[in-house]
């Protein structure tokens, strides 16, 4: 396994929501904020974590936090944001609205690192997951190259570069969960539970 000094755990709470109408990184699932459980997953793999996000009310976490270099570009420009300010070659890349993931699921995606793969992203459900990744830090080249071409779609910059997919077991699918709609909330709330 990779040390975990060569690993930065980067979270992405940038963008404002407009479905949920508030910073989805501050919804609660039983007393804790989503973001919270997205640092305990990342916590025990790498040697720093950073918050991408224009939103001050992050630094109450205690954590580094850097602003989006391109404002609304959403996570293309996000995760070309934190690998930049990472200081290390592998970086965990996390979306802040997935509170039932955890470590193990990370543990899977460094455990796959190779020689070639600059992107090894989780598949659930049939879906690859480019927000629970991991990501080397030289692809930042790549993705800065398409913001400056105002390319935003990540899949499509994903493409463009050599990325894997580490398809998720049955019984781990329920842990990528996201929250778009408060119908989303309640599903992950009763998962939460069980």
């Amino acid at each position: 396994m990779i040390d975990k000094k060569n690993i930065t755990g980067i979270i992405l709470a940038g963008g404002k929501s407009s479905r949920m109408g508030t910073d989805k990184g501050f919804l609660i699932l039983n007393n804790q904020p989503f973001v919270q459980y997205s640092i305990d997953a990342l916590s025990p793999l790498v040697s720093e974590i950073i918050i991408v996000s224009d939103n001050p009310d992050y630094d109450v976490f205690g954590l580094k936090r850097i602003n989006d270099i391109t404002k609304n570009a959403g996570p293309v420009a996000g995760i070309c944001s934190g690998l930049e300010a990472s200081s290390t070659d592998y970086n965990l890349i996390l979306s802040c609205d997935i509170p039932l993931i955890n470590t193990h699921i990370l543990e899977i995606l460094i455990d796959n690192i190779d020689a070639n793969s600059e992107i090894i992203q989780v598949e659930s459900n049939g879906k690859s997951m480019p927000l629970i990744a991991l990501y080397k830090k030289d692809v930042a080249k790549t993705f800065n190259s398409f913001l400056k071409n105002d390319e935003r779609r990540l899949r499509v910059v994903i493409k463009s570069c050599k990325s894997k997919n580490m398809v998720l077991e049955k019984e781990n699918e329920f842990t990528t969960m996201n929250v778009n709609t408060q119908t989303e909330l309640k599903a992950v709330e009763d998962a939460y539970k069980h």
